[in-house]
């Protein structure tokens, strides 16, 4: 079942922690900050169709990270690829999401933020891949969205919904990033929604 807490319990926290040096919680906290604004970013890229294509083509070699029911293995993640897909989804935006989010209340600060999305990126197309595959293999054709809708923007939207208890991307952001960073994030992703990409 696509939910963002079914996204959330792939992601290894409890690695992540250790390997960034921090304990749990703001390792969590940190998590449920970044991946709600991933989805946001990769769902503004996703409705126009040429950023929907590009997206499902991405997903083809991200297939394979997320196996069974079980957490995301660290070791596997490509850090380097996933700094590449954050530049790729906020562009010249990514410096003020990164400030915005590790601004916010118990998420680590910048440096933690920095260095936790391109962590994050990965094994959120990998969670993309399987759920449009059924698991699995490369993304077929057919997932790919006519004129942005569709497909991938289906799953993304769902995610989304699935993270906000009001239900939509405003609400997933708000909820994750609590009441200090939401309005400068907002007005990233609302650009984002405005066709700056």
């Amino acid at each position: 079942m696509t939910s963002f807490d079914d996204l959330l319990s792939q992601v290894p926290v409890a690695q992540i922690a250790a390997k960034l040096g921090v304990d749990e919680g703001t390792a969590t906290n940190a998590v449920t900050a970044a991946l709600p604004t991933l989805l946001g970013g990769l769902h503004a890229n996703a409705t126009e169709p040429e950023g929907a294509a590009s997206l499902v083509g991405a997903l083809n070699d991200h297939g394979d990270l997320v196996e069974g029911e079980g957490q995301v293995d660290l070791d596997k993640v490509d850090t380097a690829d996933g700094a590449k897909i954050v530049q790729n989804v906020f562009g010249a935006d990514k410096n003020t999401v990164i400030d915005t989010l590790g601004a916010a209340e118990g998420t680590g600060g910048n440096d933690l933020i920095a260095k936790l999305m391109p962590i994050l990126a990965p094994i959120v197309l990998a969670y993309l891949a399987k759920q449009l595959t059924g698991g699995g293999g490369n993304a077929a054709p057919q997932t790919q969205p006519q004129s942005g809708n569709g497909g991938i923007g289906d799953v993304l939207g769902g995610l989304l919904g699935g993270s906000g208890k009001g239900g939509g991307i405003g609400a997933a952001i708000g909820e994750a990033l609590a009441k200090n960073a939401g309005g400068a994030l907002g007005n990233v992703l609302g650009g984002l929604f405005g066709g700056k990409r």
